[in-house]
């Protein structure tokens, strides 16, 4: 039995990682071809560093993805410390329901329910007569970022100790100075894992920002997409595979950070 379960766990992660590993391997590929391996070589990533308009697009896609996280991980945190000094177990349980929505929810619906707001928003209320572009997108990332950062900094407050906030409280410190002095050190590891998600979450996302972005501002998923529409060259490959070794880096770095914290904790309460 437990060969039969080796043998089905392989066979799963192999369906789920070969195209990955096959485009990684073809990035690398000298030839021109997609279908046949003709030798290793850089030239591919070299184009993909000359090409303008890549470059552009990953510009706009770091910066897009440094802001979006940044003020995520600010409003959440806030909206995080707020959920949990709620003490009505309904009002509670309300807010954590309408925190959860947006990632249960269709990226793709979600992305028509932003651009039908910012038509509706930027046509008939401010006059606009472009309503696309890097804020529209900026806010929807923000909107989806929200609900990882909440969710991964409400269990570091949870395992905050009340008395250490109280304590500080009592020697003097106004509420808001307690709260960076005691809280905010303790529950610092979520507030990272947060904002290293939603960094990881806004790089990757393509459908919201599809919607939203319009035809002038692009990052590199809406190019990948706009690219696959006509013949598959292999610097493509290379941009595919530097995005995915990317976002697998960043996944991995939060959960090591997250294991360390987890520790930390534990050593703590012993």
């Amino acid at each position: 039995m437990k060969t039969f379960g080796r043998i089905f766990n392989g066979c799963v992660y192999l369906l789920l990682y070969a195209p990955l590993i096959i485009m990684v391997v073809f990035s690398f590929n000298s030839a021109k071809s997609t279908n046949v391996f003709a030798g290793f070589s850089l030239k591919w990533y070299k184009e993909f560093f000359n090409d303008p308009y890549i470059m552009e697009a990953l510009g706009n896609t770091l910066v897009l993805a440094f802001l979006s996280a940044i003020i995520a991980t600010v409003l959440g945190t806030i909206a995080a410390v707020g959920m949990y000094k709620l003490r009505n177990r309904y009002l509670y349980g309300t807010m954590n329901m309408v925190t959860n929505i947006p990632m249960m929810n269709p990226d793709i619906i979600t992305g028509v329910a932003f651009m039908l707001l910012f038509m509706f928003v930027g046509r008939e209320i401010l006059g606009l007569n472009e309503v696309v572009g890097f804020v529209p997108v900026l806010i929807a990332h923000v909107t989806f970022n929200l609900p990882y950062v909440i969710l991964n900094v409400l269990p570091k407050l949870r395992q905050t100790d009340e008395h250490l906030y109280e304590a500080a409280l009592d020697l003097g410190c106004t509420p808001i100075k307690a709260f960076f002095k005691v809280m905010l050190p303790a529950i610092m590891p979520g507030i990272v894992s947060g904002a290293m998600m939603a960094f990881t979450l806004s790089i990757d996302d393509f459908v919201i920002s599809y919607f939203t972005a319009g035809t002038e501002y692009n990052t590199l998923p809406i190019l990948l997409y706009n690219q696959t529409k006509h013949a598959m060259k292999p610097d493509m490959y290379a941009l595919a595979s530097i995005l995915f070794i990317s976002i697998l880096v960043l996944l991995v770095l939060i959960n090591v950070f997250q294991e360390i914290s987890d520790r930390k904790t534990k050593g703590v309460r012993k």
